[in-house]
């Protein structure tokens, strides 16, 4: 089965350090995206920055559909990669990487991999990273002007 390759750009006018924080905090997730709840799926008693090999569940707003995606890749303030563990769109697997901008700030990339099921759902995904993309990009800049 073919697969949609999709790329999504942003710029931040704040250090990668923000934007990469902002993806492992998951209660801030509900702030600045479409989702209702981001939650990490670690035991009750332990308390650590998340690593490769974890899981996070997500649940969007609309319909409350669920997906659980496993951490790949941690580079910080460079790369975090997932993929899909479960959920609707298993062979959805997706990578931010974040780059100095050349005039200051923090070029952002988030880039996805899915299996091709219908047309109408390629313009959704394309339309729906470039706004995951957006809105990281505008959170971090906020986080900037609440402590300025």
């Amino acid at each position: 089965m073919p697969y949609l390759a999709v790329t999504a750009t942003s710029r931040s006018s704040t250090p990668a350090a923000l934007a990469y924080a902002a993806l492992l905090d998951a209660e801030s997730w509900p702030s600045w995206t479409s989702y209702y709840e981001v939650e990490w799926e670690l035991p009750a008693e332990v308390e650590r920055p998340s690593r490769v090999g974890d899981l996070r569940t997500i649940r969007s707003r609309l319909g409350r559909v669920c997906y659980r995606e496993r951490i790949v890749e941690m580079v910080p303030d460079q790369r975090f990669s997932y993929d899909q563990a479960a959920g609707l769109f298993t062979s959805h697997r997706g990578s931010v990487d974040l780059a100095p901008a050349p005039h200051g700030g923090t070029d952002i990339t988030w880039s996805a991999t899915y299996r091709r099921t219908l047309p109408l759902l390629d313009k959704i995904r394309r339309r729906r990273l470039q706004v995951l993309a957006h809105d990281l990009a505008s959170y971090a800049n906020s986080i900037v002007s609440r402590h300025s």
